[in-house]
């Protein structure tokens, strides 16, 4: 295998490129070793090709979104990080039936999207403001917030495969759920990287918009989601459980509970937050904790939202 200096020059992509980037500076928990080669493609040509060949050499690559819904080990991630944030561009398509297609960029931040749609007067993506992460990473994980998902607005996903070729793909239902898409692993489109994707939405007054947007805004910020650094949710919310995650936790005694710097809010028992300086190994600690005794005590298996990545 060739060392990750040879292999990027040898490629020689558009792209800004470092070596020993901390992760904690690119996650929302803020927390992260670092990163051996940290990529950002500055056009969807540059990503597609670096995906392509890191696959070909056997260079282990981690996709980076917003940052939004990962846990980087304390030790950092081997191989190379391509961060999509250079991939943002945004194009509007009038359609027959007098809706807009908008086509964005992986790596454009999804709250960006949202004023884009809001300046046009569109409607459909409302619910997503002040919701972090990207366009891409959304739609891999296929967020939800406010009982919205985010493939309910999706119109077609364009991502390449290991031969680096994109490929235009129009929404599927079937292959879309709560909180998945066909792109995580086990999924139909798994070991694809996405590169833009687009949204069919409708005509609507700019003042509701906006006011609908304020109001997200306000209610994310009222349930604590800025107030320290966190990746939001921890665990999946399952219906079949018979109640939201948060009051299971509740139930636990888990507000308030801590292990070093990493601790389970006070104000929402599934939000964990990096109360300053935490260490990943004890955030991951604590949410073993967490799914642990949910087992042990209630019979319950919680799934984890947040990804672990990279050496603990």
């Amino acid at each position: 295998m060739p060392t990750l200096r040879d292999f990027l020059e040898k490629i020689n992509i558009r792209a800004e490129i470092g070596f020993g980037e901390s992760m904690a500076s690119h996650c929302s928990f803020g927390i992260g070793g670092p990163a051996d080669a940290f990529v950002r493609p500055l056009d969807a040509e540059a990503a597609a090709e670096l995906f392509a060949a890191a696959r070909a050499e056997g260079i282990p690559l981690f996709v980076l979104g917003g940052g939004a819904n990962i846990l980087v080990g304390d030790r950092g991630i081997r191989g190379i990080v391509l961060d999509m944030g250079g991939l943002a561009a945004l194009r509007f398509e009038a359609l027959e039936d007098g809706r807009v297609l908008l086509a964005a960029g992986a790596g454009l931040d999804v709250d960006d999207l949202c004023l884009e749609a809001l300046c046009r007067g569109l409607g459909g993506l409302e619910d997503f403001a002040g919701m972090p992460g990207t366009v891409g990473g959304s739609a891999f994980m296929n967020a939800r917030c406010y009982e919205r998902e985010f493939s309910q607005v999706l119109a077609w996903v364009e991502s390449a495969g290991a031969g680096g070729k994109p490929l235009r793909r129009t929404l599927d239902p079937s292959e879309w759920a709560y909180k998945r898409s066909p792109y995580q692993p086990g999924g139909a489109r798994s070991g694809e990287l996405i590169l833009a994707a687009a949204f069919s939405l409708a005509p609507a007054e700019p003042a509701a918009l906006a006011a609908a947007m304020r109001g997200r805004r306000a209610d994310r910020e009222a349930k604590g989601h800025y107030r320290l650094p966190s990746a939001g949710s921890v665990f999946k919310n399952d219906r079949a459980l018979g109640a939201p995650t948060g009051k299971i936790l509740d139930e636990l005694g888990f507000r308030g509970r801590r292990i070093g710097a990493a601790a389970v809010s006070d104000w929402h028992a599934n939000i964990f937050v990096n109360t300053g300086g935490a260490a990943a190994a004890d955030m991951r600690a604590l949410i073993e904790l967490a799914r642990d005794e949910a087992r042990s005590r209630l019979g319950v298996e919680l799934e984890p939202e947040v990804l672990m990545v990279g050496e603990f």
